[in-house]
């Protein structure tokens, strides 16, 4: 349950994401505004390992990519939306 966890968990500092040749407060900036817009968007009653899961698969998904740093925010929001909706119809 959503309620039983905090988003404060699942967020990064620019130690956290690796080298990104100087950009690494910028990519942990991004990367923590997409976890809080997912949080928002993910059900009350999402089960915690199902949180778990499209959470950290964001980081997954996006370890490494310079859209992190080339991408507009309004499409990297996007790409969240289009990953949570389909993480959520797998499990259904």
């Amino acid at each position: 349950m959503k309620d039983m966890l905090n988003v404060q968990d699942y967020l990064f500092s620019n130690f956290d994401v690796g080298d990104w040749e100087g950009d690494e407060e910028q990519v942990a900036e991004t990367l923590n505004e997409l976890i809080h817009f997912a949080w928002e968007k993910l059900p009350e009653d999402l089960g915690s390992e199902q949180i778990d899961q499209i959470i950290n698969g964001i980081w997954e998904h996006l370890r490494g990519d310079m859209a992190l740093i080339d991408t507009e925010l309004d499409e990297l929001l996007d790409w969240v939306t289009h990953y949570i909706n389909s993480s959520l119809d797998e499990d259904i």
